[in-house]
């Protein structure tokens, strides 16, 4: 990288900085640090959930895969996000922030208490709590990666860098903050996502390219469904998507608790939708283009990288890696503000009693030291990303074979269909999946999609099964549920 480059990356490290301070103005409480007051207009809930949706990993992972196996990433990733937030439109979406309006929740799991349990709330705030710090870490490691690539910075630095920038303005500024930066992140990654796509375009002999480029590629390159990614390992992450970015990732149910209503959280998660049914179309053409371009790669995960460094001048190679960043940067910062909530409103309180009771002013700096320790905590896993199988298996493997058990009887606990789904059937469907991970990822041999989607399908299997067999009742939770069902049986308490 050039200095020209660098300018534009301190360029844009300030921006988000100024963007967190400025925002500090709209903190008062920890309402404000946690779900914006629940006044985020739907516009931005819904670009800040696609932009939380996804790091840059995808510039490391997703195009190691692009570069090996082709168009089905789109097809089991973007694709089924697509579909995912479709059904979160009707189900999830409209239900978070009339939890809000209802309990006065600020955290995800905090209406579990009365849903399930504390003992189930605190099992599964304790655990999604650790994967979160593996998750977090990988989209580090994999931002340091690309730094390391494109201008020969250590990883270790690149870790303190991004990781310390996110860090300031996430801790200063809360959701706003982040809500914020992930708007101008999304300018900033569009402008450069469609600089690259131009650039990979002209290089190839122009537009129609676009559709004579796949009888260029290898052999299944073009197909919905290549090697390990079949239509099981597709109809299994369609599973893990529809849990995850309906709310099973805590950051992304925190976009939709923050809307005024029900009816902004669903127009959200349309937005959502729209957004990432069309841009990895043109974000994921480089990657695809990526075997022609840069054929006989030995590292498929630093394809996207050489084609930025050999088609772009000195500083839109900054601009592109700015982009890279905006990724990495929108979901960490989310991530840390969603996992802070939890710490503060579910687990603190049940470990000590007295922060029940903690003032606005205190219970808004434990909402900060929290935000900071969590930041810094991911960061020391990304250092270590390479004991756990790499960036690919911290999120593929790890992250999609766990967030599942965590997320069903988070989510569908809000449904009627599975009201009697009561406390014995939330704990053993989580023991369930993580038993079942722990002998496909350890003991067994099986198929890519039965080790990422086995733990899973049998926490969903024992979830509904354990409801119809011993149906729970709970004259509590059986009202919270029904008052779930649409905006005019939700008390106005905001």
């Amino acid at each position: 990288m050039g200095v020209l480059d660098w300018l534009v990356i301190c360029g844009y490290f300030l921006v988000m900085l100024a963007i967190g301070w400025w925002a500090k103005s709209r903190v008062h409480d920890a309402r404000d640090f946690f779900t914006a007051g629940g006044r985020m207009p739907w516009w931005l809930s819904g670009i800040s959930h696609h932009m939380s949706g996804y790091s840059a990993a995808v510039f490391v992972g997703n195009a190691a895969i692009a570069y090996t196996a082709g168009f089905t990433l789109y097809v089991w990733w973007a694709l089924g996000i697509t579909i995912a937030m479709l059904i979160g439109s009707a189900l999830f979406a409209p239900r978070w922030p009339r939890l809000r309006r209802r309990l006065g929740i600020i955290s995800p799991l905090e209406y579990l208490s009365t849903r399930y349990n504390v003992p189930t709330q605190q099992v599964l705030a304790w655990s999604g709590t650790a994967l979160k710090v593996f998750d977090v870490g990988a989209k580090w490691a994999a931002t340091a990666l690309l730094l390391q690539v494109f201008a020969g910075v250590p990883i270790a630095w690149g870790v303190l860098l991004t990781g310390g920038v996110t860090l300031i303005y996430s801790t200063v500024g809360g959701l706003w903050a982040d809500a914020l930066t992930d708007l101008g992140q999304f300018v900033i990654q569009l402008v450069a996502g469609i600089t690259l796509f131009v650039a990979v375009l002209a290089k190839l002999g122009g537009v129609p390219a676009i559709w004579t480029l796949w009888d260029r590629l290898p052999e299944g390159h073009g197909q919905p469904f290549n090697g390990s990614y079949t239509m099981a390992f597709v109809m299994v992450y369609l599973l893990i998507n529809t849990l995850s970015y309906n709310g099973g990732t805590w950051n992304l149910a925190q976009r939709f608790i923050a809307a005024p209503d029900g009816a902004s959280a669903r127009r959200a998660a349309l937005l959502s939708a729209g957004l990432y049914l069309v841009w990895p179309l043109v974000l994921f053409f480089p990657m695809w283009a990526a075997p022609v371009l840069l054929p006989g790669l030995a590292q498929p995960d630093q394809s996207y990288a050489l084609l930025t460094q050999s088609l772009l001048p000195g500083g839109l190679i900054g601009l592109v890696l700015a982009g890279m960043f905006a990724h990495t940067m929108a979901m960490t910062s989310s991530d840390a503000n969603a996992i802070s909530s939890v710490v503060i409103r579910d687990i603190v309180p049940a470990v000590w009693k007295r922060a029940s009771h903690l003032s606005s002013a205190t219970e808004l700096l434990a909402g900060r030291v929290a935000t900071f320790l969590f930041i810094a905590l991911s960061m020391g896993i990304a250092l270590t990303a390479d004991s756990f199988g790499g960036v690919l298996g911290l999120i593929i493997l790890w992250f999609g074979a766990l967030v599942g058990p965590i997320a069903i009887p988070m989510l569908l606990g809000m449904l009627p269909a599975f009201r009697r789904c009561g406390p014995f059937a939330a704990i053993a469907s989580w023991a369930t999946g993580l038993v079942v991970f722990a002998l496909v990822k350890y003991v067994v041999v099986v198929p890519r999609w039965v080790e990422v989607g086995g733990p899973v399908l049998c926490s969903l299997a024992v979830f509904v099964l354990v409801g119809l067999l011993l149906p729970w009742r709970g004259q509590e939770a059986d009202e919270l549920v029904d008052s779930l069902g649409g905006e005019t049986e939700v008390s106005a308490r905001a």
